[in-house]
Order: structure tokens, then C-alpha cells, then sequence
């Protein structure tokens, strides 16, 4: 018999309150709600109107920086007035109570940040700094973007001139390697990993959640989308992310 919804959210409360170590892998869905598009969804994300490869990879980058940067002011644009939603706080109040470990995350708009969460680790790197490609100064992101954004001058190194690469990962380039490995021993350790907002699309992070069945973790999916892990998810969840965290929580605080 299918499980109910109201029957979903309880067991989901159930196996976070009783979680030793629960961790939690987040992607661009869990942003949507706050204004931020995602990349992969059908007709509406960033990718179905554009090749990545052209746009957000290494290649590009040094081939044709204005076309990347092009790309990059819409969405720092979104970013700066965007504010952590519902399904943002659910996550640093899940911290807060001591119920989650760590956040994993693939997003680059610092929202679990903003919304409270402490132990977060960015897999796909941040836009809070740049890098420059020849000298290999690293410059805080802040007064770069404004200047990018009033001015639409693209970020240039102030010592050899080279124009200046957010420090986020591109295709073409490897996941920062401490952040990769904090997260694979996150996932390790989990009894219970939840998944929140992503289509389990890109590797290596969509692997994250086998090596947390290897021990024997309960599997959360919360996606509007189906991914290649529901089969092995305990529970899998297709609502709105919004609504279904804070959902989870109060019944965690009612039962406390």
C-alpha cells in the first residue's frame, strides 16, 4: 500500500530525531524557492537553454572570459537580493538541534549561511573569492561583483592585469579536494543522509549517497524530480522542499 504523504513526514521526523549522525546533501532545488533557477529542470533550468560546456567550463573561460561573465551577472544579480527560504532554516534549525551534522552542499549562493547552518561544506567551491590565473592572488569577491555589476567591468587582478576567475568549479576542473574528502567521510559516518533539491545528476557528488548506504545509512530524497537513488531511498519525497523540511521539523519539536 502507498504511503501517504502525512505518513512520509512522520517517518522522515522519526529516523532524523533518532539519527546519531545525519547529514544532509543539498542542490540548486532547495534555492529555487528563494529565486535562484536551477540548471537541470525540463524547459526551465539554466541548461536547457544553454550548453554548460560553452558557457561555464575552462575552455571557455580562457577562450572567451566576456561570454562566461556574460552569463555569471544575471545570476549574481539573483543571488545578492536572494534571501534562505523555509527549507533553508529547516536545515539550520535541524543543525541547531542537534539532529543534522553537516550540510553538503553544491550550491554557490551561501543561503544555508545566511539561514544559520555552521558546518557546511561547499562542494562546487563559492563565489566569496576570485583567483587570478597567472599570479595566483586570491581578491574578496564583494567589491569585484559590485564593480562587475554597476559598471559591468569584468574582475581584473590589480597587480598583473589578468582577468580574475571566480573561485567556483567549472567544468573541466576538480572538486576542491579537502571539501571533497570532508564529505566523503561525512557520508561514510552517516546513519541517516538526506537528500535535498538535486537531481543526483553530476559526479562525483552524486555518488555521495552509496558510500553512505555502504553503512547501511537510511536514505531521505526530497525532490521534485526523480533521481537514480529512489529505489534504494527509505523515503522518498516529490512536494514542494519548502513546505515538506519545516513540515519534518515541527513534527521533530512536537514529539520533543
Amino acid at each position: 500500500m502507498t504511503e501517504s504523504f502525512n505518513e512520509s513526514i512522520q517517518r522522515a521526523a522519526i529516523l532524523l530525531k533518532s539519527a546519531r549522525h545525519a547529514v544532509a546533501l543539498t542542490g540548486a532545488g532547495i534555492s529555487t524557492p528563494s529565486g535562484i533557477p536551477d540548471f537541470r529542470s525540463p524547459g526551465t533550468g539554466e541548461w536547457a537553454k544553454l550548453d554548460p560546456l560553452d558557457v561555464v567550463s575552462l575552455t571557455t573561460f580562457h577562450r572567451d572570459p566576456a561570454r562566461f561573465y556574460a552569463w555569471l551577472r544575471p545570476l549574481i544579480v539573483k543571488m545578492a537580493v536572494a534571501k534562505p527560504n523555509p527549507a533553508h532554516n529547516a536545515l539550520a534549525e535541524l543543525e541547531r538541534m542537534g539532529n543534522l551534522q553537516a550540510v553538503l552542499t553544491q550550491n554557490i549562493d551561501e543561503l544555508h549561511q545566511e539561514a544559520g547552518s555552521k558546518n557546511v561544506i561547499e562542494l562546487h567551491g563559492s563565489l566569496e573569492t576570485l583567483s587570478c590565473p597567472t599570479c595566483k592572488r586570491t581578491i574578496s569577491g564583494d567589491a569585484c561583483y559590485q564593480n562587475f555589476i554597476n559598471e559591468n567591468v569584468m574582475p581584473r587582478c590589480t597587480v598583473c592585469g589578468s582577468i580574475l576567475k571566480p573561485d567556483i568549479v567549472f567544468y573541466q576542473e576538480n572538486l576542491p579536494e579537502k571539501a571533497w574528502f570532508t564529505a566523503v567521510h561525512y557520508a561514510e559516518q552517516a546513519d541517516v543522509f538526506l537528500v535535498v533539491g538535486t537531481s543526483l545528476e553530476v559526479m562525483p557528488v552524486s555518488s555521495l549517497p552509496i558510500y553512505a548506504l555502504e553503512n547501511r545509512a537510511k536514505i531521505i530524497i526530497l525532490n521534485f524530480s526523480s533521481t537514480y537513488f529512489d529505489n534504494q531511498a527509505t523515503i522518498s519525497i516529490k512536494d514542494n522542499i519548502a513546505f515538506v523540511l519545516p513540515e519534518i521539523v515541527h513534527v521533530i519539536l512536537k514529539e520533543s
